[in-house]
């Protein structure tokens, strides 16, 4: 079937929008088309550095033609609505049909030709582009990230009718723009506009340019006896600054050695977006770099590696002026500083934030078996380095950084690890700190954060978060839960401000998120924050049991007769007070009788399973009563007209539900 080729071609578009451009280009023309009701049979785009790219296989020649029915007026209705309803419609009243005291109308609407469409849809697109940030240019009113100056668009090979803004399609196209000739080419179909591509040094698809680089690189290196330095962000971010992408490797002045290893890779990747390389027989940085050039030197990049090597050195001079500087200044300049950097309007100075981590910071270490003092010098220091000239030419070195000041000051070399690990884990790829000092400072850090910025009511809403805060929640969570450090989050969260209420469902939500992730369900989590326990090792472990128990053909029967049960008791509850105290035993029937013995059988089994914390044994004691349920319910009248009976057997249902919920609120389960 036929096939339609888009292309937008425009001046460099910013590596880091091509990606999120394409899955637009490709959503906005997919929903255009079906809302048109031309269904493909599948669709790609493509984004580099001067042009988006879509082909669509198997679109049909034309709209199918649709008869759609349109309800009207009543019958009867003033003459001014059935006329309004004509004018909408373009029918006669000859053509209304009377139904059910309705008038309807039925319109008949041809297939309109494709290519028409797509015109429209195309012009469309473009001009409601989601673009981050956009811009005109010339006289036209149009805007795109940069100036747009082709399109091309074919359908079945021939040239869709797309005008608009001084724009004109065609089914040219053009290479590269150093290597290619310089003309235009033709191309009609997908396959001949990606030949032709190639043919004019353009790598269409990201992932081919993607694999071209590091395969090179990694040529490069083994040629030298390297190895490559891998950055899964960086290689994203070259792949989409170079059309013809090409490695060439470098030699970098073996004295910036001596800087430390993230200084000459922050420099490196920040400013250059060069890829470090190592010695494989020693691990450590080499003296060469990867840069990935645009286009294929005569000389084999040797002039290229030549003039990177030159302007690295210019960066890494700066950064050992910087480093030598700083290690003259000291933390107490620096501390003093800080009292002159505003961390928000209502929230202090950063110098009043690195108090109250400090003081907080004291109360945590106990409960994670570091010392209180450390804690609070390690706390007390952790923010120095971003007042260094350093941290203030890479703000991603900071704690980092501080790490190296702080041995190179003497300070005790755990004091300095906490000082490095205090921001971990900044996203789901980063380590948690693995010291209890270390955790100590970072948990002080990031549950000020949160206490802050809810005691001035900027939580965050919707999609919008500014502070970072479900990230610093998350981040205490994995912390806590990571290092199976065992403490009850309300008296943190009050030792850190008067927060607990509004941040303890805060913390329930986001561990949700996480569980989630690992394929828990979101209800469970809520089951079992029910019970009102925040000891967030204890509350995993407890959603894992629950999980898996329901999983089984015992929990998901046992769940089905609690809810029976709790079904009942709200039915009778409605009627009167329950019945209180302990029901007694009864021989007949034996249903009601073998419930009985479970229950008893039951709580010295839950009692010694959950003083364990074995949840998985509570979730086996539980699945105990499933049998006894099924047949209680099969066999025994609840609603007995004996009264005895009834309070007796509303008493037995009354312990299997409050016996289950010592594990789980069952009731918020959902599965």
């Amino acid at each position: 079937m036929p096939q339609l080729l888009l292309e937008l071609f425009s001046e460099e578009i910013p590596a880091r929008m091509q990606a999120q451009a394409a899955r637009d280009l490709e959503r906005m023309m997919r929903d255009g088309l079906s809302a048109a009701g031309l269904i493909s049979e599948g669709m790609k785009a493509y984004a580099g550095p001067r042009r988006l790219a879509l082909v669509v296989e198997g679109l049909p020649l034309a709209q199918a033609d649709r008869d759609e029915e349109l309800k009207g007026p009543r019958v009867g209705s003033p003459d001014q609505a059935v006329e309004g309803f004509l004018r909408k419609t373009g029918l006669s009243r000859e053509q209304l049909v009377e139904r059910d005291g309705l008038w309807f109308g039925r319109i008949h609407s041809a297939g309109r030709p494709t290519p028409e469409i797509i015109a429209e849809l195309v012009e469309q697109t473009v001009r409601g582009f989601p673009w981050p940030k956009s811009m005109t240019w010339g006289h036209g009113r149009l805007r795109w990230v940069r100036p747009l100056s082709r399109i091309l668009c074919v359908f079945d090979r021939q040239v869709v009718p797309v005008s608009f803004e001084g724009l004109v399609a065609a089914d040219l196209s053009q290479g590269h723009r150093f290597m290619g000739s310089g003309l235009a080419f033709r191309a009609r179909d997908f396959d001949e506009y990606r030949e032709a591509l190639a043919g004019h040094f353009v790598v269409l698809d990201v992932e081919e340019r993607k694999q071209r680089i590091v395969e090179g690189a990694r040529t490069l290196c083994f040629a030298r006896n390297l190895e490559l330095v891998e950055d899964e962000g960086l290689l994203d971010e070259v792949a989409g600054l170079a059309e013809w992408p090409t490695p060439v490797l470098g030699d970098m002045d073996p004295q910036f050695l001596d800087l430390p290893p993230e200084v000459i890779r922050t420099s490196m990747r920040t400013h250059q977006k060069y890829f470090a390389v190592r010695d494989p027989a020693t691990g450590k940085l080499a003296p060469h770099f990867i840069t990935v050039a645009n286009i294929a030197a005569a000389d084999g990049g040797r002039l290229i590696a030549a003039g990177n090597a030159k302007v690295l050195s210019s960066r890494l001079s700066d950064a050992r002026f910087f480093w030598a500087e700083d290690r003259k200044a000291g933390f107490e300049p620096w501390l003093e500083k800080l009292s002159g950097v505003t961390f928000h309007a209502r929230l202090g100075t950063m110098a009043q934030r690195v108090e109250r981590i400090a003081v907080l910071a004291r109360k945590i270490a106990p409960l994670v078996g570091a010392d209180p003092d450390m804690a609070e010098m390690a706390a007390r220091l952790a923010k120095a380095d971003l007042s260094s000239q350093m941290v203030g030419e890479f703000p991603e070195l900071q704690g980092v950084m501080g790490r190296y000041y702080a041995l190179a000051d003497g300070k005790d070399p755990a004091v300095a690890e906490a000082i490095r690990d205090h921001y971990r884990p900044q996203g789901p790829g980063d380590a948690v700190p693995a010291s209890p000092l270390s955790a100590t400072v970072a948990l002080a850090d990031k549950l000020d954060t949160l206490t802050g910025f809810f005691a001035i009511d900027e939580k965050p809403t919707g999609s919008k978060d500014p502070y970072a805060l479900r990230r610093a929640a998350l981040g205490v969570i994995r912390i806590v839960v990571d290092g199976q450090r065992r403490l009850s989050l309300t008296p943190v969260l009050q030792a850190a401000g008067d927060q607990a209420e509004s941040l303890l469902p805060f913390f329930a939500d986001r561990l949700k998120v996480a569980l989630r992730d690992q394929g828990k369900r979101f209800d469970l989590v809520d089951a079992v924050f029910a019970l009102k326990d925040d000891d967030l090792v204890r509350i995993v472990a407890r959603v894992d049991a629950l999980d898996t128990f329901l999983k089984t053909w015992d929990g998901a029967n046992l769940l089905a007769g609690y809810r029976r049960a709790v079904n009942i008791l709200k039915a009778e509850e409605k009627k009167g007070p329950l019945p209180t105290g302990t029901p007694a035993f009864v021989s007949e029937p034996i249903e009601e009788a073998a419930l009985f013995a479970a229950l008893q059988t039951l709580s010295p089994q839950l009692d010694a399973a959950l003083a364990a914390e074995d949840f998985t044994g509570a979730m086996s004691a539980l699945a105990g009563l499933r049998a006894p349920v099924d047949a209680f319910f099969t066999a025994v009248l609840v609603n007995s007209p004996v009264a005895s009976e009834r309070e007796n057997r509303l008493m037995l249902l009354r312990q299997v539900r409050d016996g289950m919920g010592r594990v789980a609120d069952f009731a918020l389960v959902t599965g």
